[in-house]
């Protein structure tokens, strides 16, 4: 079904000019500020006073006076036009520099090790443009969440994304600490894994849990884990697990510093499956805001000077 505008079309059609006369009290001075000719200018208002049905103006060949309709209509509209022009320039300024609030997406674990260490500069560099970072594990729409990007693995980007990549290809590795192995063995199969305790995730606003994926020969399956202990983020699965509660898989670099005190160990190695790597990521505009342009150029600039790999090595 067609649905009628809710205002006239062209509605506000000639009322710069409408205002310029009545300020001016004169077609003249109006048609030089606007820099058009005053025959322009008349038959610009004629136009407006046709599509609204009444005279605005009185005209006499010495002045110009605003009818009773007229004034009516000046008390109203130029408030309203200034109040479009300082939305207009406001709204322009976004377009212009970096400004605003800059709202990023990413996974809990992912805020220490990727923006922590970059966004201070970020901030000192762009002080126009504030910060505001939701660190959640679901998967999330950014454009209907109103987000500018987002932090993801590879295998989760939609097909209709912009993406930079800020790190090598990682495993999802199995770990536990050394004392859980010693009470509970080392699963060694896909088998072994139904008799340990396995600390499961939940996808955030769902009824579903992460599941656990292990590679079998050269296809990807997922494993039916099971566990005694359910959480809600990544951080809280390691905290568990380094408390030696279960075993836990977590992406690589997340315990690169548990594997060399060696305070985690991995496990089922060659089983463990690999992520292309965590990308920015960004619905693809015609234009990005300038925002936007300035993280992504930031972190692109992080990402030149090795930054972000010597927190995420290479595996």
């Amino acid at each position: 079904m067609k649905h009628s505008y809710t205002i006239p079309r062209n509605l506000l059609d000639g009322l710069e000019a409408f205002l310029r006369v009545a300020e001016r009290r004169s077609f003249r001075e109006a048609a030089e500020d606007l820099g058009v000719s005053p025959s322009a200018i008349s038959q610009t208002v004629r136009q407006l006073e046709d599509r609204i049905g009444v005279p605005l103006f009185i005209r006499t060949t010495r002045s110009v006076g605003l009818t009773e309709a007229g004034a009516l209509f000046h008390a109203q509209a130029a408030p309203a036009f200034a109040s479009l022009v300082s939305a207009w320039e406001g709204a322009r300024t976004y377009g212009e520099r970096p400004a605003g609030l800059l709202r990023l997406n990413m996974p809990r674990a992912v805020v220490p090790i990727l923006i922590e260490p970059i966004i201070a500069d970020f901030c000192d560099k762009y002080p126009d443009v504030d910060v505001e970072v939701a660190g959640e594990d679901a998967i999330i729409d950014l454009a209907a969440s109103g987000h500018d990007a987002g932090i993801r693995t590879g295998e989760l980007l939609e097909a209709d994304m912009i993406s930079v990549r800020l790190t090598p290809p990682f495993r999802f590795v199995i770990v536990g600490t050394p004392d859980y192995f010693a009470r509970h063995g080392r699963p060694q199969s896909i088998a072994d894994l139904k008799s340990h305790n396995c600390i499961r995730q939940r996808i955030s606003g769902s009824s579903n849990l992460f599941p656990w994926r292990v590679m079998d020969g050269n296809r990807s399956i997922d494993v039916p884990a099971k566990g005694r202990v359910i959480v809600s983020d990544n951080a809280a699965v390691l905290a568990l697990a380094r408390r030696g509660l279960g075993l836990a898989q977590v992406s690589e670099p997340l315990v690169l510093d548990d594997l060399a005190a060696g305070t985690l160990e991995i496990v089922m190695s060659p089983l463990c499956p690999s992520s292309p790597g965590l990308f920015l990521h960004y619905p693809g505009h015609a234009q990005v805001l300038p925002k936007l342009r300035a993280f992504i150029d930031h972190v692109k600039a992080a990402l030149a000077t090795g930054m972000l790999d010597r927190l995420i090595p290479p595996v």
